[in-house]
């Protein structure tokens, strides 16, 4: 370097500019919010999955039909919110309305089931028999079983002729269920053993049907309104409870069937 170049250097001042970048965490945005969202839809779609597959058959064939066709949800009277235009009316509930019209109704005959076994219990005259009656909700409704035991039969052998203790029994369970605006289906049912018919023809579908009928008359003496039978039912040995001893006493049974109020429209 030359004397002149350094005297340059030396008197004239350099100045260096340095760029500071800035490290900060900066605003990273909403995507955060969005993957949340998208976890909260994911669980709550999961749980509805769950839901429905423990539901019975019948809701999710509704459910089924209502996304095959989603014309729409009936609010009130009236036509849909939903409804596509030029849709139809339709003067029947929705799918929706309908299912939560059930759940209620299903609410409503388990709390009178659960009534009905704590007024049986607190009854000195069927603490020994309190074993011998289940109560269940199923596909129609409300049933309410009566069944023999090797103790105790509801049903002298062979005949329809009733005991006292099962009347006294239907006649207490008449008062509950005259009660209530749904119809009433009653079933017999007997085991699996041949009935001494001697030739008359006369065979455990006329015995089964003759005791289903013994049971309407005591419930009708009881109170239940004779328009409230829908049904009697004879079933012999169509539908055992015990299917591995056909011959079993809890097969012999009175069943009574208290209608869901929809089943019957």
């Amino acid at each position: 370097m030359s004397d002149q170049e350094r005297n340059i250097l030396e008197n004239n001042n350099v100045i260096i500019v340095k760029k500071k970048s800035k490290h900060g965490h900066g605003h990273h945005g909403g995507a955060w919010k969005v993957a949340y969202a998208d976890f909260v839809t994911a669980m709550m779609a999961l749980f509805i999955v769950l839901w429905v597959l423990s539901q019975g058959d019948e809701v999710r064939k509704q459910i089924a039909s209502y996304f095959r066709s989603p014309i729409g949800i009936s609010i009130g009277k009236g036509t849909s919110v939903l409804d596509s235009p030029g849709a139809p009316s339709s003067s029947k509930p929705s799918m929706v309305s309908e299912f939560y019209e059930r759940q209620k109704e299903t609410e409503r005959l388990k709390s009178m089931g659960n009534e009905l076994i704590e007024n049986l219990k607190k009854n000195d005259k069927f603490k020994s028999i309190i074993d011998q009656i289940e109560i269940q909700i199923v596909k129609e409704g409300l049933k309410i079983e009566i069944m023999d035991s090797e103790q105790d039969f509801f049903f002298e052998i062979s005949n329809s002729t009733l005991k006292p203790k099962a009347r006294n029994l239907l006649l207490e369970i008449s008062q509950q269920l005259s009660e209530i605006p749904n119809s009433i289906v009653i079933e017999g049912h007997t085991d699996s053993r041949n009935y001494p018919g001697n030739g008359t023809g006369y065979t455990n579908y006329e015995l089964s049907a003759d005791r289903a009928n013994s049971a309407r008359r005591a419930l009708i003496s009881g109170g239940l309104k004779k328009n409230q039978i829908d049904e009697i039912r004879g079933l012999a040995d169509n539908q055992l409870r015990n299917v591995e001893d056909p011959f079993d006493a809890v097969n012999r049974r009175i069943s009574i069937i208290v209608k869901f109020i929809s089943e019957e429209k």
